[in-house]
């Protein structure tokens, strides 16, 4: 039994209460699903702007009726320090997904993202310290890397941002650290490498690829390629990422504490490897695919190469990730063809 499996048995012995931000979003969604089916208490918190409420239905189709009951939904905004206040009281771990993702989102609104991810990100750090929780989690960003060429990617090393959420991520890491040392109040950062996996949004002009190429060959539209197809990802299946979510929030060890960690599988796949394994999948789904990608200019605030080191979170808090990306890719094509077809 390895170490998320007793952490696992544990919670089910010993349930806790959780609070998920961006809860009805396609991360907050699987942990909520997960903690429901560990039995846990579980307090969701969104404002809806890039979360679906179909997330939240469709994960309530998953679980018990009786699991759904310990569930309850707060609709607001981190923006707003008295929605976090109401959010974070009586809860033992934060898990703080809710942010605005995208880096070319970042660079055409600037604004709204440093609103969301620093000022909102701010708000929930003081409600729960505060709220004197167990444990506070969020979410960082490889992006924080910028253009530091080295692979893999290590924690303590890093370059300059290459786009204005990338700023917004590293100040998160910023913050969490000043409250370390200000008031003693620890967090733990997982610096996120290109998720992916069930409930991804596929819309909107800020989609991750994954699920944007996917949705565009089941519906048999071009794919675009930003450059010459050779960038390459550390892609990470969100099942992974739920792991060490519940790793990081239930660790004991004060060590691992006021750290960031890569969350991530150590691998690096090319766009172009990528398009023919999505092609490959869907076709073992019964969905043919016959174009060839369509290849257009690079995309502005993107590094080339991205690769993670997991040896710190694999030594610090047992994370050990359990799909690679063929695995993920093929368990993401199931769910996509059931709910896009």
């Amino acid at each position: 039994m390895n170490q998320y499996q007793q952490v696992c048995e544990t919670l089910q012995a010993q349930p806790k209460i959780w609070l998920v931000t961006g809860v009805a979003g396609f991360i907050g969604s699987n942990l909520l699903e997960t903690l429901l089916k560990l039995d846990q208490t579980v307090v969701g918190l969104d404002n809806f702007a890039t979360g679906h409420q179909y997330n939240l239905n469709q994960v309530q189709a998953l679980v018990s009726p009786e699991q759904w009951a310990k569930f309850k939904f707060i609709e607001g905004d981190i923006r707003k320090l008295e929605d976090c206040q109401k959010a974070c009281s009586g809860v033992d771990y934060v898990l703080h997904e809710a942010a605005l993702g995208s880096v070319p989102r970042s660079i055409a609104d600037p604004i709204t993202t440093n609103d969301t991810n620093i000022s909102g990100f701010l708000n929930m750090l003081t409600a729960a310290r505060d709220a004197g929780v167990s444990s506070f989690t969020y979410a960082a960003s490889s992006s924080t890397y910028g253009d530091h060429p080295a692979l893999p990617k290590v924690e303590e090393n890093i370059g300059k941002p290459l786009s204005p959420y990338a700023v917004t991520k590293y100040v998160n890491e910023l913050y969490a650290d000043v409250f370390a040392r200000s008031y003693d109040f620890k967090a733990i950062g997982l610096r996120y490498f290109n998720v992916f996996g069930q409930r991804q949004d596929p819309n909107g002009a800020y989609a991750a690829v994954i699920p944007k190429w996917t949705a565009a060959m089941i519906a048999g539209e071009d794919v675009f390629i930003n450059g010459d197809g050779e960038t390459s990802r550390d892609f990470c299946f969100i099942d992974n990422t739920v792991q060490a979510n519940i790793l990081a929030a239930t660790t004991q060890d004060d060590a691992a504490k006021n750290q960031v960690y890569n969350v991530a599988v150590g691998d690096r796949t090319t766009l172009n490897d990528l398009f023919n394994a999505i092609k490959v999948a869907l076709n073992e789904n019964d969905v043919n695919y016959a174009k060839d990608a369509v290849y257009r200019e690079f995309r502005a605030g993107d590094v080339r190469h991205s690769q993670a080191s997991i040896a710190k979170i694999e030594t610090a808090l047992g994370y050990a990730p359990e799909f690679r990306i063929d695995a993920g890719i093929q368990l993401a094509m199931q769910w996509y063809v059931q709910n896009l077809k």
